[in-house]
């Protein structure tokens, strides 16, 4: 008996989010996908949409609640990384805060009526509208640490990189930081760029989700041309930004290994008569996103350096 498919809305703080529930035949974990944490990542938005319908022909164990597009108020505006309402980015707002703005509100009804409970939680993203990137997998410490590990590697991208408290955690309040404190296994999968719907990465991510199916006991391994290549591990990463605004200039390409004192770009003033800052690397590793505009902002980010 094939997957049972039921699509509806679901109405977090005061939004009414697409949501796609398949359930299986068999007991089994729970799973939640979500896409579209922020508004402009299309190609994890469509992989997570292709992906949920060809479910709907395979057989099952357990349950799949699948969110398309949750950050419905950045998609409709096309606006990157913030949502327009109150300029907050929902990726640093999670568990959230039922008092706070908007996006406080929209983390804590995606918590608490998503992610809570779950076996298991994939976050699929992509680089943002200004953003080249690297197609990565990320898991952070907590008592689900191995399991997460594990997923991470079953999505089967480049690299996998591990957050830790202290100076190697980037940012907080993400979706898989706040699953793990609550003891549930949780990723973040990247892949995709410059909010651009590319054939591969939509790819990528469908791959991905059939190998955390597989890693969880959901589904049998769905056919592969190729065995995926195993991971290059990570244990920090540095996300560094310009002093000042200016035209930024990299000098790497995402991917690209680099060694430490490497020059990763320049900031210069918008006439080009100077340079303002020159941006190295504090170590050796691989740039994992790099901001494609030249335009910055003051204390504005350039780039993300996954390093050993």
């Amino acid at each position: 008996m094939p997957t049972t498919t039921r699509r509806h809305t679901l109405t977090l703080a005061g939004l009414e989010v697409p949501v796609i529930e398949l359930t299986g035949t068999a007991d089994g974990p729970r799973l939640t996908v979500i896409a579209g944490v922020h508004g402009c990542e299309y190609a994890s938005m469509d992989g997570v949409r292709k992906w949920a319908s060809q479910l709907e022909g395979r057989e099952l164990r357990g349950r799949v609640v699948a969110v398309p597009v949750l950050n419905l108020p950045s998609f409709r505006a096309r606006s990157p990384f913030v949502i327009p309402d109150d300029g907050k980015n929902l990726n640093r707002c999670f568990p959230g805060d039922p008092a706070g703005t908007l996006a406080d509100q929209l983390a804590y009804a995606a918590f608490t009526q998503l992610i809570d409970g779950s076996d298991a939680l994939v976050d699929a993203h992509a680089g943002d509208m200004v953003e080249a990137l690297e197609p990565f997998a990320l898991y952070d410490t907590g008592p689900a640490e191995d399991r997460a590990r594990e997923l991470a590697i079953a999505y089967g991208l480049g690299y996998v990189i591990r957050q830790a408290p202290g100076p190697g955690r980037a940012v907080g309040g993400s979706t898989s930081q706040a699953a793990a404190a609550a003891g549930i296994p949780a990723i973040i999968a990247e892949a995709g760029g410059c909010g651009l719907v590319e054939r591969d990465a939509v790819a990528a991510h469908v791959r991905g989700l059939d190998g955390i199916l597989a890693a969880l006991g959901m589904a049998d391994p769905a056919p592969a041309t190729a065995p995926a290549p195993q991971p290059e591990h990570l244990q920090q990463f540095l996300w560094l930004r310009c002093q000042d605004e200016g035209w930024w200039e990299p000098a790497v390409r995402v991917g690209e290994q680099v060694a430490e004192g490497q020059l990763l770009g320049t900031v210069s003033t918008l006439d080009g008569a100077r340079t303002l800052q020159t941006i190295t690397a504090p170590a050796a590793g691989v740039p994992m996103f790099i901001t494609s505009s030249p335009a910055v902002a003051a204390d504005g980010l350039l780039l993300g350096l996954g390093a050993t």
